[in-house]
């Protein structure tokens, strides 16, 4: 029997959780070559087993899923720096673990047993800790990315009606992945930094097709991404627009990632808040892209942990974490920060729900 559903919404009525940091930054940190990529030849100390690509045609520099099979004692490690900074949940090194993403170099072949792999390494680093600390249950969520294609906005600014991709193309990507993930013991799969709500939908139909076929059920979390001042998405909706497209599919959180970091997030999640009848999550970038810092980001984990906190206080979260430029560091200071702060009151029976019809917005009592 998964123990998730109930554990993770018990937990989450008693306490913020905290969910883990930027894996790309991470990544960056070990200066790793070409040779590294490809398995050619091993990380400093590394005896983990691990495949070799030295053949392939293609350049790998950058595929960072790729490193769960060539150099996995880095993903492992990474993953342990988060729980030891206080993460409960970890996501999957998969966010590219898709066949349109993987096509760019030419190893849609490797899509499942990249996300098996993904999920069977932070599931036994969790484990690990959870045999450390007994009452502190750690969650693996399994990451479905974007992909790197669009389903609803055309690439080719001469032709608006173009697209490279359709609704069930990403359907077929998403249910490999999905397979792997599940096989490789994920306990919940998160649809994150959604910059177009069609993609999203098809990850979300796959996943239920899925549910129905092989019947069995994980929670799912869902975390979009607005990509400027704008307050919208990509794709052009509103953060209440992006709520009420995908509550449908009634996820155990919803949230927004990526993009702005916390300050200028911080208007989105509270209309995200004051829409959503779920759990809310927010992991923002550590500010501002800058070239010239450390992590590429602007912010500290002190200052960064301030504005969640900020967040937090304000009744907006449920799960907390950080996205690009975040680090163990980051993830530390926000758990420390959170830790006395109770989880914000969402999906209860007394709120307020509205009823979205054509030309008309109702409450239901």
């Amino acid at each position: 029997m998964n123990r998730t559903p109930h554990l993770i919404e018990r937990l989450l009525e008693q306490r913020i959780l905290i969910l883990d940091g930027a894996m790309g930054t991470m990544i960056q940190r070990y200066k790793l070559t070409e040779d590294h990529y490809r398995g050619v030849v091993a990380h400093d100390g590394d005896t983990e087993p691990r495949q070799s690509f030295a053949d392939h045609p293609l350049d790998l520099k950058g595929n960072n899923d790729l490193l769960l099979l060539t150099q996995p004692q880095i993903i492992r490690g990474i993953h342990a720096e988060y729980l030891e900074a206080g993460a409960d949940i970890l996501e999957t090194n998969t966010f590219n673990a898709n066949s349109v993403s993987m096509a760019d170099y030419q190893m849609e072949h490797l899509v499942y047993e990249l996300n098996v792999a993904g999920a069977k390494l932070a599931r036994e680093v969790c484990d690990e800790y959870e045999k450390r600390v007994p009452n502190k249950p750690r969650f693996v969520a399994g990451v479905l990315g974007p992909t790197t294609r669009t389903a609803s906005i055309s690439p080719d600014v001469n032709d608006p009606g173009f697209r490279n991709i359709n609704f069930d193309q990403l359907v077929e990507g998403y249910t490999e992945a999905i397979r792997g993930l599940l096989d490789g013991g994920a306990d919940l799969l998160m649809v994150e930094t959604i910059f177009d709500t069609l993609n999203a939908k098809a990850a979300l139909f796959a996943i239920e097709q899925y549910f129905d076929r092989h019947n069995v059920r994980v929670p799912i979390m869902i975390s979009g991404t607005i990509t400027d001042a704008s307050g919208r998405t990509l794709s052009g909706q509103t953060t209440e627009a992006f709520w009420n497209s995908l509550s449908h599919t009634k996820p155990l959180s919803i949230g927004l990632n990526c993009a702005l970091g916390a300050e200028l997030m911080r208007p989105y999640v509270e209309e995200l808040s004051r829409v959503a009848t779920t759990y809310v999550s927010a992991h923002p970038n550590a500010g501002l892209p800058n070239p010239l810092s450390e992590t590429g980001y602007d912010e500290s984990p002190e200052h960064t942990a301030m504005l969640v906190k900020e967040f937090a206080t304000s009744g907006f979260l449920n799960i907390a974490g950080g996205c690009c430029g975040t680090t163990p560091a980051h993830i530390k200071a926000i758990a420390e920060a959170l830790k006395d702060v109770p989880s914000a009151p969402h999906s209860r029976a007394g709120k307020k729900v509205p009823v979205i019809r054509s030309g008309a917005i109702q409450h239901r009592r």
